[in-house]
């Protein structure tokens, strides 16, 4: 059989390389060909793309009568690119702003557009509609030419325009050369090779074929193209050969498919022979094949039907024997590897359970918890035992850090992160160290080693102090307690319930501290310290300074008050939740005594109280009350502030008012001017004529004047008298300085008014 092979590969690749090098060269005839008419088509739409005309159409801001100006010009460029491209026979430009089509000369709207180009009763108007305006872009398409020779159809390039600004669709250009045009140059290949010829597109859709395109071919069609290079490939049917390449400057395919009658015509008797030649290669093998099969595969067999006593026949689905054992090897140790994982798990929850049941103090299990140590490789060194407790601040901080994982796994992994860091600390000391979680927690129970009793506070607060340093490289915020020494194993529910209560006390020293219980621990001479200091009398001033809106003042009052009572050797937790709600009922009071009962403030945040006992510090509660303090205080600045400002602007209109009549009465007086007001009125006379203008906008020695030309020019209308005289009537001596004046601000002389009037 190999030698058959060989010589039938070496005879059939002689005759294929020759048969390949004078088809390809008749494919590549044609694509040269039906290149040059495509790569024209390119042009042209490149060309139409980038017009200015068009480009300043479709995406500048113009008036509707200049787009229609325009679009008359770009039209008239379309008729010198249809001079141009000889070989196009049909281009336009979709306007999808005002549904139009731009042809060359003249512009149309849709349906007429459709009627002229296309409507030769293969494709309806939606139908081209959809075809235009979701084609992919630089896409060849087969469409109707009513002007084209029979069949009436066009090779159609379809190329989107870009979007605007608003991501809308601008328009779509399309050429379009009809059918005949790649006809001619495919009629020639096809009389002498004997075979269809199709151009396919991107989609490998047929878009020219010299003969109608049957199932056979279809069924060729479907075989994956390499679109890198020319390339041959035996159809799918067996009855036809294939020939295909990329076209040089599309997308579109040219393929050449030959009856393998005629492709195989000089290497027919090759093959037959070579058939003959495997069909007694073949028979020989499988005489071969039953012998060797009936002397060496009993063996197997009895193996495989003793396995398929515990597995059902249904998994050999593949009928390989050594597959299926295979198979059945790798899951039975897979199963293996699952039980003593499960294992593993069970054996972690089972321990973490133990050791919360004994720091909460439940003795009662049915095995003594000496047994349940052993049993968990738990190693009791001594009887002396301690708890430390660790609270990690910042989950919320390590969640963003730890992107792609759920909150299980994120908790899982902290947990293992600070079990191996504290037990590995704990083992330094040559102490016995085990890790649980506990009410959101991790504690480590710690067994003392036998020797060096007198050390043991220092290696606890070591074993703080360097867990949280370590643990700072991992990003994790830790508040340490640590309890008492106890000693055997019903003073661990002790040990953990003084950690608890140092952990409590964080509330006083803040985050990220290392709290001992004996720092904490209140004895019966200490007592005498927990004072409560918040007098009345000072209550009452923080009231008033909160009211006149002195956030600085009332926040050094409330500093002081909370460092007295807080700056203490021990501090009571429950007296200083007290003190920290006294002083917001204090800002309270402040708000409903700011005058008007003007309650919004306390309306527009009803969860101020929610936010400072949700603080796990008192110094995160002092920030939420000062920053709650100084939106009161701004409260009532704005309100005092509000309240003079509407004096003022009363006080001014007044003023304004007294000055308007007291110019109204005395502007007969020649000595009249910003000074006499001034004195009229007990004040600087420019700062009255400052106020003035500031309330009228008009300065005071211009509202003089005019006042004096207006009651000028109503005398000059009614009486009869000199110029003179109406000018020592309104305040002038100077008759010479009122003419000056009046046509100052009339634009003519008192004498050229009176004639006019």
């Amino acid at each position: 059989m190999m030698m058959s092979l060989i010589i039938y590969s070496q005879s059939s690749n002689a005759l294929k390389s020759e048969i390949h090098r004078a088809n390809d060269s008749l494919l590549k005839q044609v694509r040269y060909t039906i290149d040059a008419q495509i790569d024209l088509m390119k042009r042209l739409n490149m060309e139409i793309t980038w017009n200015a005309k068009l480009q300043s159409l479709m995406y500048s801001n113009i008036r509707q009568s200049d787009d229609q100006f325009l679009a008359f010009q770009l039209v008239k460029e379309f008729r010198m690119y249809q001079t141009s491209y000889a070989m196009i026979d049909e281009f336009y430009v979709t306007w999808d702003q005002t549904s139009s089509i731009l042809r060359p000369g003249n512009v149309r709207d849709m349906k007429t557009a459709f009627d002229t180009i296309h409507n030769t009763g293969t494709l309806r108007y939606e139908q081209w509609l959809d075809t235009i305006n979701n084609a992919a872009n630089n896409q060849f398409l087969l469409l109707p030419h009513t002007d084209a020779e029979s069949p009436q159809t066009s090779i159609a390039y379809i190329a989107h325009l870009p979007k605007d600004l608003n991501g809308k669709q601008t328009g779509t250009v399309v050429v379009m050369a009809d059918l005949e045009r790649f006809q001619k140059a495919m009629e020639t290949i096809s009389g002498f090779s004997g075979g269809q010829i199709l151009i396919l597109n991107h989609d490998n859709q047929v878009l020219l074929s010299n003969l109608p395109v049957s199932v056979n071919t279809n069924l060729i069609l479907e075989q994956a193209l390499d679109p890198d290079h020319v390339a041959y490939s035996q159809a799918a049917n067996g009855d036809s050969e294939l020939f295909y390449m990329q076209s040089a400057v599309s997308d579109l395919k040219y393929v050449l498919v030959i009856p393998s009658g005629i492709y195989w015509e000089k290497a027919e008797y090759v093959r037959n022979f070579t058939y003959v030649s495997i069909l007694i290669s073949l028979i020989g093998a499988c005489v071969l094949t039953w012998f060797f099969m009936r002397r060496n595969y009993s063996p197997i067999q009895r193996l495989v039907q003793s396995l398929s006593d515990k597995h059902s026949a249904e998994e050999r689905t593949d009928g390989n024997e050594l597959s299926f054992i295979q198979r059945v090897i790798s899951d039975t140790r897979s199963e293996k590897d699952q039980i003593e994982l499960q294992w593993q798990s069970h054996q972690y929850v089972l321990r973490s359970n133990m050791l919360n049941r004994l720091l909460k103090g439940k003795i009662d299990t049915l095995i003594s918890y000496e047994e349940a140590f052993k049993s968990f490789d738990m190693e009791l060194v001594s009887n002396e035992f301690a708890v430390i407790l660790f609270a990690v601040e910042n989950n919320e901080k390590l969640s963003s850090n730890l992107p792609g994982m759920d909150l299980n796994e994120r908790r899982k992994l902290i947990q293992f992160i600070i079990t191996n860091v504290v037990e590995e600390l704990v083992g330094h000391r040559h102490h016995a160290g085990y890790v649980a979680e506990v009410d959101d927690m991790m504690v480590c129970l710690v067994n003392f080693a036998e020797n060096a009793a007198a050390e043991r506070k220092e290696d606890l607060s070591w074993i703080a102090s360097e867990a949280q340093r370590f643990l700072l490289r991992y990003h994790m915020d830790l508040t340490i307690s640590i309890g008492g020494i106890h000693s055997s194993l019903f003073g661990v529910a002790q040990a953990y319930r003084e950690a608890l209560d140092a952990m409590e006390y964080k509330m006083v020293r803040g985050k990220s501290e290392i709290i001992t219980y004996d720092e904490i621990r209140i004895d019966s001479a200490d007592k005498l310290q927990l004072g409560y200091y918040y007098p009345l009398q000072v209550e009452q001033q923080i009231i008033n300074l909160i009211k006149i809106g002195d956030y600085e003042s009332a926040s050094a009052s409330m500093s002081e008050i909370m460092e007295r009572n807080f700056n203490k050797p021990l501090v009571s937790l429950t007296l200083a939740r007290c003190l920290i709600f006294n002083l917001v009922g204090t800002m309270v009071k402040a708000i409903n005594e700011l005058g008007d009962g003007d309650s919004r403030l306390l309306g527009d945040n009803p969860l101020w109280m929610d936010s400072i006992i949700a603080c796990d510090t008192i110094l995160e509660m002092q920030q939420e009350l000062l920053a709650l303090l100084k939106e009161v205080c701004a409260h009532a600045a704005a309100k005092i502030g509000s309240n003079s400002s509407k004096e003022r602007a009363e006080t001014l209109r007044e003023l304004i008012a007294n000055v308007t009549r007291y110019i109204e009465d005395h502007y007969q007086d020649a000595n009249l001017n910003v000074n006499t007001i001034g004195e009229r009125f007990e004040l600087k006379g420019s700062y009255v004529s400052k106020l003035f203008k500031d309330g009228t906008g008009e300065g005071l020695l211009d509202y003089i004047t005019k006042f004096r030309i207006q009651q000028a020019k109503r005398m000059i209308g009614y009486k009869q008298d000199s110029i003179s005289e109406i000018a020592k009537s309104v305040g002038y001596n100077e008759v010479a300085t009122f003419i000056r004046v009046f046509k100052k601000y009339e634009g003519i002389t008192p004498g050229k008014y009176k004639e006019m009037h």
